[in-house]
């Protein structure tokens, strides 16, 4: 394909640079992710240049401006956040430090532009940067400015040179939670004088003809969880290559959710036969994972389990020639730190480093590694797989385990009681908060964090009403930007909170069973009340802490809607829910408080580990 037609994107790691890709492809433009090492002559030949976010550069840092020669060339640039001050650096202006945003924001359009044609003058923007433009130079202009609740009213925003062709953002357009981004992505490819021509639809017989070429005479050896990614690549495999060269294992962890082992035997047992396989190796997993805390010990842990188990197997089975294949996509690669820039967020099943040293040696298939959620799902429509399959909400790979957090009854040094209490400023009224004294992960500016949690309750007021919820979603940015050392926002659904201390937990199987309850407990209620479609995902988590005299567990309910799993906001959802989900856990055996995670990604990731 001509590069003429065709845009390209500049990957710094930023957590959504293939997705600015994807973004352009989905409506019929071409785009291609390029490194910044590349030869200039190589981005000469393109429409025009995107340059992505980046996790770990600032405009401060020794690699800053280097992009001097790209942005020289006579063709459009658009540039966000990281690419963004790049841009405003280059031609005069100036960047500060510090005024962090995270999260959602209002862009105030001040001035036109063809970037912003048929932008309303106010829309919802996604914030998720360190640094700010505080100027810019000759032929630029500000052309947007942002405010968010907690951070007040940021200038530069959005620039332009309209002459030079040239553009940059302070947020981040591609994500799904900036309201009009796509529509500022396809102006931008219509400045760039770019025809809708690439069809999407002619993706899936490309990845066959690449699973054939990839695959020769072989036989395939598939790990399967009965999730969306690995039923999707089951049928394209079996598509691509037929069913007598593909054989598909589950492993049942005993992280597995109830009834899930049983549902996934029936689903791929008709279809593939005596070539099905499944393996029940939850003691081995369980002993792995005796006496482990540190949320990237056990993902490595359950990483490497997964490659003995399926290696094992594949022996029994005289398949050790076979290649291995992975339902891996993008979000488990860049978070994993895959990219080149991008940074370990949370290291996934599939990229732990017995996994990586197996793809380092060729012997394994991932065909999907490229796709967003989404893009997944489209792609098994079009290989007429039932709806229901492919609208299940994802389930992780290690399973349970990684919203069994686990604790050896230490209190983290960071922890500060004090620090719910100068919280009070930023909270709205009739509201007080603690912090809790167990760390989990999130996000902040494409960097990882492992912070703590703030729990709120309202004073005297009802802690499942709907209107209390949204007054509390709507300031959690500005709480996790003010209060040092936090990540997420929760609110206890049972009220004020007795006190909590560590409490020794680890990942026995009456731990797991009482997860296991809670979960079917919560989806359950979901499925009765119609709110399967409410929400894309819905961790249950358990939370080792004392809570009160009685010393039980916290449970956490985390619903969140997202299309890519890159961010994530929290919905409303009615009280009848909440109400029977709180009953119901609190008669649970070991559970002593309910709450919810009111907390986007970033700043905290979707699930706790």
């Amino acid at each position: 394909m001509s590069r003429k037609n065709s845009l390209a994107v500049i990957d710094f790691g930023g957590q959504y640079a293939h997705l600015i890709a994807t973004k352009f492809r989905n409506r019929g433009y071409h785009a291609e992710i390029r490194n910044p090492e590349d030869p200039v002559e190589r981005f000469a030949g393109y429409a025009g240049v995107v340059i992505s976010g980046s996790p770990n550069l600032s405009a401060f840092d020794e690699e800053s401006g280097t992009l001097g020669a790209v942005l020289d060339l006579p063709i459009p640039v658009l540039g966000f956040c990281y690419g963004h001050q790049e841009i405003a650096k280059h031609y005069g202006g100036s960047v500060m430090r510090g005024r962090q945003e995270f999260g959602p924001a209002i862009l105030e359009i001040v001035s036109e532009s063809p970037i912003f044609k048929g932008i309303p003058k106010e829309s919802t923007v996604f914030m998720s940067h360190g640094d700010t433009v505080c100027s810019v130079g000759e032929g630029f202009r500000e052309i947007g400015v942002s405010s968010s609740a907690g951070s007040g009213r940021h200038t530069f925003a959005a620039i332009a040179d309209d002459t030079r062709r040239r553009y940059g953002f302070q947020y981040h357009p591609e994500v799904d939670d900036s309201q009009f981004g796509e529509e500022m992505l396809m102006n931008f490819a219509r400045i760039c004088g770019l025809a809708p021509t690439w069809d999407v639809s002619t993706s899936l017989e490309e990845r066959k003809a690449a699973i054939r070429e990839r695959v020769g005479d072989r036989t395939v050896f598939l790990l399967v969880s009965g999730g969306v990614d690995s039923t999707v690549l089951g049928e394209l495999l079996i598509e691509a290559l037929g069913p007598e060269a593909v054989h598909l294992l589950h492993v049942d962890t005993g992280f597995m959710r109830q009834g899930e082992s049983a549902a996934v035997t029936e689903i791929f047992h008709e279809r593939c036969g005596d070539r099905y396989h499944v393996v029940d190796a939850s003691d081995l997993f369980i002993e792995a994972l005796e006496g482990v805390t540190e949320p990237e010990h056990k993902r490595n842990i359950i990483g490497e389990a997964f490659v003995t188990v399926c290696e094992r197997e594949m022996s029994t089975l005289d398949l050790s020639h076979a290649l291995l294949a992975q339902g891996t996509i993008y979000p488990d690669t860049v978070e994993s730190g895959g990219e080149k820039r991008a940074k370990v967020i949370k290291t996934h099943h599939n990229r732990v480093k017995l996994m990586e040293e197996m793809i380092a040696r060729g012997q394994v298939i991932e065909p999907l590694a490229d796709l967003y959620k989404k893009e997944v799902r489209d792609l098994g429509a079009s290989l007429g797989i039932p709806a229901p399959l492919l609208e299940r909400h994802p389930f992780p790979g290690p399973g349970l385990a990684v919203r069994l957090l686990a604790s050896r009854g230490e209190t983290p040094e960071a922890f500060d009681p004090a620090l719910g209490a100068r919280a009070t400023p930023y909270l709205p009224a009739g509201v007080e908060g603690a912090i809790l004294p167990i760390p989990s992960v999130g996000v902040k500016a494409d960097l990882r964090s492992y912070e703590l949690p703030l729990i709120l309750h309202q004073n005297g007021g009802d802690a499942l009403d709907e209107v209390f919820h949204a007054r509390i979603f709507s300031c959690v940015p500005s709480l996790v930007k003010e209060i040092p050392g936090i990540n997420r926002v929760l609110i206890s659904l049972t009220g004020p909170l007795p006190s909590a201390t560590p409490r020794p937990a680890f990942m026995t199987r009456q731990r797991i069973e009482l997860l296991r309850r809670a979960d079917h407990l919560v989806n359950t209620a979901l499925t009765e009340l119609g709110l399967m479609e409410a929400v894309w995902q819905f961790p249950v988590v358990l939370v080792p802490l004392n809570i009160g005299e009685k010393g039980q567990e916290l449970v956490v309910l985390r619903p969140v809607s997202t299309v890519r799993a890159m961010t994530c906001t929290v919905p409303i959802l009615p009280r009848a829910f909440y109400e029977g989900c709180v009953a119901g856990l609190s008669a649970l055996p070991g559970v002593g408080a309910v709450a919810l995670d009111a907390t986007t990604k970033p700043p905290g990731t979707i699930e706790w580990e």
